[in-house]
């Protein structure tokens, strides 16, 4: 994952928002903030984004919602997603939200330790993981190349490089105009 990426925030309350920013910004990431799951979608499908923390009720778009979207599409099926709710326990949301493959979900107010500790492991895994998917394309690539070459017909130098020089050992090329006359 380039240095660039980042975690993005995702709740429709301000307050919220700022006290995720400040819990996580000792870890030194970019933090990045939508107050929708339309602007959150909009933002992953940009790129950039290795980590959401979404919140799940949200007018419009809720965070379940972004999450199924995500898993639909190729290039943001694998980005972790940390689940916010508010409203304690939900057996129905739970069950939901980690069929479809969401990190965890945590409950609100957020311990600000508990959350660094999760965000740290998962995007750090996250971005190894991005840099392995690097690597192998790289390796394809270089194994994709040796293979081409090595089917190719060797090309064979042609006929008059392979004749030595005709000069006998020694002899200057003074010498031999003088033997020819």
């Amino acid at each position: 994952m380039p240095s660039d990426t980042r975690i993005l925030i995702v709740d429709d309350h301000e307050d919220t928002l700022y006290a995720l920013e400040s819990a996580l910004a000792p870890l030194g990431y970019e933090l990045g903030r939508a107050t929708s799951g339309d602007e959150a979608l909009k933002q992953v499908l940009r790129g950039q984004v290795g980590l959401l923390l979404l919140d799940v009720r949200m007018p419009g778009v809720s965070g379940l919602e972004v999450v199924r979207y995500m898993r639909r599409v190729e290039q943001t099926q694998h980005i972790p997603v940390i689940l916010l709710t508010g409203f304690g326990a939900d057996q129905e949301l739970t069950t939901a939200a980690f069929a479809l493959g969401v990190a965890d979900l945590v409950m609100k107010p957020v311990d600000p330790w508990a959350l660094r500790t999760k965000v740290r492991y998962l995007y750090d895994t996250h971005r190894r993981h991005l840099a392995l998917q690097r690597e192998v394309r790289r390796l394809r690539t270089l194994v994709r190349e040796h293979t081409d070459a090595a089917a190719r017909p060797a090309r064979l130098p042609h006929p008059d490089a392979r004749v030595p020089s005709q000069r006998p050992m020694g002899a200057h090329a003074g010498e031999l105009e003088r033997d020819r006359t």
